[in-house]
């Protein structure tokens, strides 16, 4: 006998990995968790009713705040790149409207 997972609480689990997952700093964890994220989101996406309302509202606001987690480890990356020397890719698009990566460093020293 197997206990199905409600959708909704399978997207919860996953967006409390994804948080632990960040304020752990462990990347492996936030590429699983995410992974498991976009499936549950799927799943929810699919059965969720009028009356999970609520409880979606709820998660929404939790992947809000695990956002505002993730562009602040991009700032610290960003700005420890910067103090270290190293270059960070900038996205830009060419003229035929594909990314590309456009690169910028400074050296530390002189030669």
């Amino acid at each position: 006998m197997s206990l199905a997972v409600h959708p909704l609480d399978a997207l919860e689990s996953a967006l409390q990995a994804e948080r632990r997952a960040l304020l752990e700093h462990d990347v492996d964890a936030l590429l699983r968790s995410t992974q498991a994220k976009l499936e549950a989101l799927a799943d929810a996406e699919r059965s969720a009713g009028a009356e999970d309302m609520a409880r979606v509202s709820e998660l929404h606001e939790l992947n809000r705040a695990n956002a505002v987690l993730l562009a602040r480890r991009r700032r610290e990356v960003a700005w420890t790149l910067r103090h270290l020397g190293r270059s960070e890719a900038n996205g830009v698009y060419n003229g035929a409207g594909y990314a590309s990566a456009q690169t910028q460093s400074r050296w530390l020293g002189s030669g």
